[in-house]
């Protein structure tokens, strides 16, 4: 298994890399929204939707979204607003399950669920790919993208050491029995200090710096979020990985369920603190 995992990162990394760090705009449009449709196809087994032609439906419904919103240039920060609420609800949900699971269980309203969760992701990645970017002396918009990627990665690998020293009081048990409040706490001081390493090296002053660490913690915080509620729903569906796509690893689903959570919160943040203008693309 682990050879398995090591030879398929190795041939997605160069792929991702090249998809979302070297392509011009509309190019990158079209590679993370097929990644998104994707993660549809996998959303809808997620949802019960279990024959492959009402599952290909669902990916295309999720990629004309995708195409409307460009299409018809939605501004995005509306949008990003909803998903945050949204996060709200799951945050809620995730603490109470299985309790209230009767009211969201049913297919339609898990495949709704859905398009909460994916399209706003693929609208912040997208309004950030587009923006003009101005943080302490970086004006790159895929610096951006970037960090996102590594607050979730370092919350993740911080919550891993933590849980694993002082992990006896669990998250949530009934979702996720292996994640406790000492992994989220260590992946936090984890991603505080990542913001201070950015800021540091982006030559940041003291208030763009102090207004990071917050928007970074938000955004890990909202990252465990994206893990538990899709967690939530495989168990709900009596599934392991959200498909076998990516060989020993998974779906697709399985390695971007943080990040579909991050991505939206932190473009509306750093938005709201006007460091990234309005997408022009």
């Amino acid at each position: 298994m682990l050879k398995t995992r090591i030879i398929t990162a190795l041939f997605l990394a160069p792929i991702a890399i090249g998809g979302i760090f070297f392509l011009p705009p509309l190019g990158f449009a079209l590679f993370t929204g097929a990644i998104i449709s994707l993660g549809a196809w996998e959303w809808a087994n997620m949802a019960s939707i279990e024959r492959q032609p009402g599952r290909v439906a669902y990916a295309m419904a999720i990629a004309v979204l995708i195409y409307l919103v460009w299409l018809f240039a939605v501004p995005a920060v509306p949008l990003l607003w909803l998903a945050v609420f949204w996060w709200l609800v799951c945050f809620w949900l995730v603490r109470r399950y299985p309790a209230g699971s009767g009211a969201w269980g049913a297919v339609p309203l898990r495949a709704l669920m859905g398009v909460f969760v994916l399209v706003p992701a693929w609208i912040g990645l997208d309004h950030i790919r587009n923006g003009d970017v101005q943080f302490g002396d970086v004006t790159n918009n895929l610096m951006v993208i970037a960090y996102i990627f590594f607050v979730v990665w370092v919350a993740d690998i911080g919550a891993y050491f933590a849980g694993r020293a002082f992990g006896k009081a669990k998250l949530a048990p009934r979702v996720s029995p292996g994640k406790s409040w000492a992994g989220v706490w260590g992946g936090l001081a984890a991603v505080a200090l990542l913001a201070v390493v950015a800021s540091v090296l982006a030559t940041a002053s003291a208030g763009e710096t102090m207004l990071l660490i917050v928007a970074s913690l938000l955004t890990g915080f909202v990252s465990v979020l994206g893990d538990l509620l899709e967690s939530m729903l495989k168990r709900f569906r009596g599934i392991k990985d959200s498909s076998q796509l990516l060989p020993g690893h998974g779906g697709i689903m399985d390695r971007v369920d943080s990040l579909t959570a991050a991505i939206p919160v932190f473009a509306l943040m750093i938005t709201l603190l006007g460091w990234l203008s309005a997408g022009h693309g």
